[in-house]
Order: C-alpha cells, then sequence, then structure tokens
C-alpha cells in the first residue's frame, strides 16, 4: 500500500529534553489519519518536522516516498500544511495573503484569483476583503490557514489543530472540505485534542506520549472494546491526581 506519510526513527532534542525519541509512523494513501497526545507529547515537534519546518536530529521523513530534507522543494510541492501557531503577512488582507502565497509557488496569476475566490467564498471570508489579517479573529486566521494550505492543491494535508477556535457552522464547513478533499484522492493528517471529533472523521489513528507511537491502527483497533478517551487516559498513563482534593471548592 502507498504511504502518503512515513516517518521512520524521527529524533528532536532541546537541551537535555528528549522531546521526540525515534518515532516511527506510516500514515496510507487515501487515509483520514487522526494524532493524539496529551500536551507535550510531541506530536507538534513530530508534525513539524515530517513537513520540513523543523529539522531533525535523527530519522527520516517521506511523502509519497519523497524524502522531505533531501528532496525538499519537491515534497513541498505535495504538502498543505496548517501548522500550529500559524503567522502570516498581518498587513494584508486574506485575498492578498493567497495571492502573494500562490504566486511564490509558481501559480499563473489568473488560477491563483479564481482559486482564491473560491477558497474565500467557501470559507465564508470573502466579505472580509477590507479586512487586513491583524485585524482577524482566532477562528479566522485558522480558515485562511487552511485556504493557504488547499491553494496548490496537494496530495496530503497536515493540520494542527485545525478546528480551535471554530465556530460551529465553520467546523461543518471545513469537515465537508476535508471528507471531499478524501473523496477527491487526498490524504489527511489531523492533531487534536477532541476525541469525538477524531473518533467522527479519522478512520486511523496514533496515540503519541513521551515522543513514542504507543498506539496505532483503525480506531477500533486502538479503543480495543473500550471508548476512545479510556483507551486514550489508558494508554498516555493519565492520571486524575489531586481531583479528590480541592473541598474548598464545595459550598
Amino acid at each position: 500500500m502507498e504511504q502518503a506519510l512515513e516517518l521512520v526513527g524521527l529524533t528532536k532534542v532541546f537541551g537535555e529534553e528528549r522531546a521526540v525519541d525515534e518515532l516511527s509512523l506510516s500514515v496510507p494513501a487515501g487515509s483520514f489519519f487522526g494524532v493524539l497526545g496529551p500536551n507535550g507529547a510531541g506530536k507538534t515537534t513530530s508534525l513539524s518536522m515530517a513537513v520540513g519546518l523543523l529539522r531533525p536530529d535523527g530519522g527520516t521523513a517521506r511523502i509519497f516516498g519523497v524524502d522531505v530534507w533531501r528532496e525538499s522543494p519537491k515534497a513541498k510541492a505535495l504538502v498543505g500544511v496548517l501548522p500550529d501557531g500559524l503567522g502570516m503577512p498581518e498587513r494584508l488582507t486574506g485575498r492578498e495573503v493567497l495571492t502573494y502565497l500562490g504566486l511564490l509557488r509558481g501559480l499563473p496569476e489568473d488560477e491563483v484569483g479564481r482559486r482564491a475566490a473560491e477558497l474565500l467564498e467557501v470559507l465564508e471570508l470573502d466579505h472580509e476583503d477590507d479586512k487586513q489579517v491583524i485585524g482577524y479573529s482566532t477562528g479566522m486566521r485558522k480558515k485562511l490557514g487552511l485556504a493557504v494550505a488547499l491553494l496548490h492543491a496537494p496530495r496530503l494535508l497536515v493540520l494542527d489543530e485545525p478546528f480551535e477556535a471554530v465556530d460551529p457552522v465553520s467546523a461543518a464547513t471545513i469537515r465537508t472540505i476535508l471528507h471531499r478533499f478524501i473523496a477527491g484522492g487526498g490524504s489527511v493528517v489531523m492533531s487534536s485534542h477532541v476525541m469525538a471529533l477524531v473518533e467522527q472523521l479519522c478512520d486511523r489513528i496514533a496515540v503519541v506520549a513521551d515522543g513514542k507511537v504507543v498506539a496505532a491502527g483503525t480506531v477500533s483497533e486502538v479503543q480495543a472494546g473500550a471508548t476512545l478517551e479510556d483507551a486514550f487516559v489508558s494508554l498516555v498513563g493519565a492520571s486524575t491526581r489531586g481531583a479528590d482534593g480541592l473541598t474548598w471548592l464545595s459550598h
């Protein structure tokens, strides 16, 4: 089976902290793949290395067989990325951002204009043409970031918390777009903390803890007869330490 994303032995060390510890993961082409993990588990660091935003200290990352670091331009042409803490040119409007980044990717000017107009309309940002990005809400920035990721028609989307701070109506629109992307032959990797969302959207998942993949497979395989939330808590070794305290909150 063709792999949309393949990570082998990815490692990243910050000072004395081993943030990602020889992490390996395979994402089959055509899948909607969810990545779960507690805060500080190494999800964002791993995904940043997977798409060429952060150089690993060890290991390899391949997108449809293309090495992300040895053939970087070719690999990056295959992937659209919505990273954590997305930065954008804040003194441009959303349409200007899409136009600028589309032209940087080498797309024809008329094609950039057509795609930008369609994306802004679908994501309900077309009525904000006179507003600079600096005035966008967090949810609007998230939607514009998704538009940027989709603009060059990639084969793979890697999305870090794409539904965070997005209102329910916009979230429904994004779900429709992502399902259409999958149906058209694309692949999606999405990190999220929302278990219900992962269960609803994803067909395969991986759980990351302490910089390693501790479980991966179909949703039902990882659940192993439990709820996804219970399976997750068991896999990452979480506890509710101190939950019986805070007696001063009782009235």
